[in-house]
């Protein structure tokens, strides 16, 4: 019978990942023979640093200056990119709409996600059809997604509109991508739509892991489905979920192709969000260093984002 696999090492090797310096100091006790492993992907890592670190620098020393598309010369002009972000009302429009679309998202996500992991976890005949069927909605391309819904909220001819007009509705028969107040909920289904089944299958894995002693253990003590849940399910999934939270909330604040294709950032704004901002700055103004330091804040509240949400999880932990 092989054996279950150990969450710890699993864990460690996340960790190692996550921090650069870990891995270093791990390299560096780790035994001569294992060198060769490191050696192999030594140009892997080479190659994401220039890929990534370049353009990232280049972001920051472009946000120092008055770069614009339309001249070639550039002008060292230090945060004044920077005020100019802070005092701009359309990036603090993005900068909520970002933030309302990453947090409702990601949230209902992380919800139906671990419900649908809970049911493609039960044994019943058919399983895996289901679980492969599952990720179906994950890899259809972005454009189809979009134009998929573009037809669902059509008014009159939509499917979502006929339901309402079926239910006496008929009132909320609009098209639902051109309307402000549901431009940006329909832009969160999407995502929803598309992200669920993958939080879903990261969530059964972790669940897999767990050793089905522990629930025989709870059944044994008496303890209710809700209290296994609870004690052993959702501890069991927590690290795995700390995860698919943080891949996410990166994805959505730094999606762009869903809003673009949908509504372009409208109607009146409504759906704007930061890298439709950056965009229009950087295509549509020619503004390069400004779009540039709007970049440089989206990345620098990410990573503030990232850090403070990682240490707040192994506090608890702890």
């Amino acid at each position: 019978m092989r054996s279950a696999p150990d969450p710890s090492a699993a864990r460690a090797r996340v960790e190692l990942l996550l921090d650069p310096g870990r891995a270093f100091a791990a390299a560096r006790e780790a035994p001569r023979g294992e060198w060769f492993g490191y050696v192999l992907i030594f140009p892997g890592v080479l190659l994401i640093g220039i890929v990534v670190l370049y353009p990232v620098l280049q972001s920051v020393l472009l946000s120092f200056t008055n770069a614009n598309l339309l001249s070639p010369a550039r002008v060292f002009i230090g945060l004044q990119n920077y005020r100019q972000v802070f005092a701009d009302a359309e990036f603090s429009t993005g900068l909520v709409n970002s933030a309302t679309l990453t947090a409702a998202a990601v949230v209902l996500e992380l919800v139906l996600g671990m419900g649908l992991a809970l049911l493609l976890r039960e044994k019943v005949p058919g399983i895996q059809i289901f679980r492969s069927l599952t990720m179906a909605s994950w890899v259809i391309p972005v454009v189809a997604t979009v134009m998929m819904f573009d037809l669902m909220v059509l008014p009159q001819y939509g499917l979502f509109n006929i339901l309402l007009d079926r239910l006496g509705l008929k009132q909320f028969d609009v098209f639902w991508f051109g309307n402000p107040l549901t431009a940006m909920p329909t832009v969160v289904m999407m995502h929803v739509w598309r992200n669920t089944p993958f939080f879903g299958i990261a969530l059964l894995s972790a669940m897999q892991m767990i050793p089905q002693e522990l629930y025989e253990a709870a059944e044994i003590d008496g303890a209710s489905p809700l209290q296994t849940f609870w004690r052993i399910t959702v501890p069991g999934v927590a690290y795995v979920a700390m995860i698919m939270v943080i891949i996410h909330v990166l994805w959505t604040s730094n999606n762009f192709d869903f809003v673009y294709i949908a509504t372009g950032g409208g109607p009146v704004d409504s759906t704007l969000v930061l890298p439709v901002f950056v965009y229009r700055q950087f295509w549509q103004n020619f503004q390069t260093g400004f779009a540039a330091s709007s970049g440089v804040v989206l990345m620098l509240a990410l990573m503030t984002f990232t850090i403070l949400y990682v240490t707040r999880v192994r506090e608890r932990e702890a």
